[in-house]
């Protein structure tokens, strides 16, 4: 089986598909510490790609409540309980990913959700970890807790969907890495849905095909950021590229907090996938249980947001989240200003580290009347 150097994982591993990487590589980053599942995002979603017939229970964009809930139901716990617990050595992993097993030319390990599980996507919604007790005063950590997930489709490196489709219906786009299933091709063996550790690929009773998250690709190729990001009002997500192969720009938004910075981090990256959607952990929630999900970076990735102040150039990159429907490929500082540039290398934006404030007084001379905060 081929071999393929995932920088996630900081090692080689197996990989059944030996197509070269695209020339450039979509990639999302999702601040959980600043989503409130208002389902804006969602619904963005919904109504532009998946409104049709047999489309009833499918989303290719939700927002979940860690560490109870899950679209479908028991998308993760159902593939960590099949395998071994995650073993690191430092950034490089140990175990085994999906693709690798001691019998090669076996298909990535995974399992096929039933039709019920797909009936619950807000179960566990707004669920904490405990009950507290009448009078409780917390301090510091809180002992229970919970947190948004914001999921789509990851668009991986190196996708199971596509390794495991038998008809070859599942392709990389070669000029921006977005990962779809081709309609025509597709007849409905949902392989890529068993295989898929996300459950990012979903079956279509009516077209007996399966469908997953287009990544916008009709605004990616106009420059501008996908319908889910544009739409966020709590401002948490990025769209833009990262450096497939090579050294990272520091320029560039998406490399500086992910490759550079190592601010936000892949989902589960055990499973060998490399995602190209990234998080920034909650700072609230324990490290044990973020570790799980989002791999051995989570203390020091915790630590750079706690401190965000001491760092303008990482300021400045998260202050362009939401700023701007444009993609930004570019960035700099100046002063006291985030400046984002678009996929043309033009200004798109520019975001100062401190808001204006203007403070009216109390009484308009102009008018002759006194302002009042029911005016």
């Amino acid at each position: 089986m081929p071999k393929r150097f995932n920088w996630q994982l900081d090692r080689e591993m197996d990989y059944p598909y030996a197509a070269p990487p695209p020339k450039r590589q979509v990639a999302y980053i999702f601040d959980t510490n600043k989503c409130i599942a208002c389902q804006t995002c969602t619904v963005a979603c919904k109504t532009a790609w998946t409104s049709g017939k047999g489309e009833e229970t499918i989303f290719w964009n939700n927002v979940e409540t860690k560490p109870y809930g899950g679209y479908p139901v028991g998308w993760d716990l159902n593939l960590l309980k099949q395998e071994q617990p995650a073993r690191w050595n430092g950034q490089q992993l140990t175990s085994l990913t999906i693709f690798e097993s001691d019998k090669p030319g076996q298909p990535p390990r995974g399992h096929r959700p039933l039709p019920e599980d797909y009936a619950h996507p807000n179960l566990g919604e707004d669920d904490i970890t405990g009950l507290a007790e009448l009078g409780a005063h917390f301090e510091g950590t809180h002992p229970m807790w919970m947190f948004y997930l914001a999921r789509i489709c990851n668009h991986c490196a190196h996708p199971a969907c596509l390794a495991a489709c038998p008809r070859k219906a599942v392709y990389k786009r070669e000029q921006d890495g977005i990962v779809l299933v081709d309609q025509e091709r597709c007849r409905g063996y949902q392989e890529c849905i068993k295989a898929c550790p996300y459950k990012k690929v979903f079956y279509n009773i009516i077209s007996r095909a399966s469908q997953k998250c287009i990544g916008c690709y009709p605004r990616v190729e106009e420059g501008n950021v996908a319908f889910c990001v544009e739409s966020c009002i709590g401002k948490i997500r990025m769209h833009g590229f990262i450096t497939p192969e090579g050294p990272p720009r520091e320029d560039n938004p998406v490399d500086y907090i992910v490759r550079v910075k190592k601010l936000a981090l892949p989902l589960y990256p055990q499973f060998g996938t490399s995602p190209n959607v990234y998080y920034v952990p909650p700072i609230h929630v324990p490290d044990p249980f973020l570790e799980q999900i989002f791999g051995p970076g989570v203390e020091a990735s915790k630590n750079l947001y706690r401190n965000l102040a001491a760092d303008q150039k990482l300021l400045g990159a998260l202050l362009l989240f939401g700023a701007s429907p444009r993609m930004l490929t570019r960035y700099e500082v100046k002063g006291d200003q985030a400046i984002g540039y678009d996929v043309d290398d033009k200004e798109a934006v520019r975001v100062p580290f401190t808001e204006p404030v203007y403070q009216r007084p109390h009484r308009d001379q102009r008018h002759e009347v006194y302002r009042h905060n029911t005016a």
